[in-house]
């Protein structure tokens, strides 16, 4: 498996649309009650948060980047290094 790099913001709305989707299988199980107008506003607050999160890993990841020396960063071929995170 190739690897990746780590993606918060993916996690974060993964984990808000998991958890409306538990809300609905509860509620359709006949375990709770939910209003109906409860998906609008838990999955817009999931993708926004995991918007501003994803956003702020990318900053991070920029400034990490800048601050790594640059050499490196070519093969002995002259092509980029496939493997660097980002």
């Amino acid at each position: 498996m190739l690897r990746h790099s780590f993606q918060p913001g993916r996690l974060v709305a993964g984990v808000f649309l998991t958890a409306t989707g538990v809300i609905y299988a509860g509620d359709a199980g006949g375990l709770w009650d939910v209003p109906r107008f409860l998906i609008v506003p838990l999955v817009t607050a999931g993708l926004c948060l995991a918007g501003a999160v994803g956003t702020l890993a990318g900053a991070v990841r920029r400034h990490r980047r800048s601050l790594r020396p640059d050499s490196g960063t070519r093969t002995d071929t002259g092509g980029t290094r496939a493997d660097l995170p980002g």
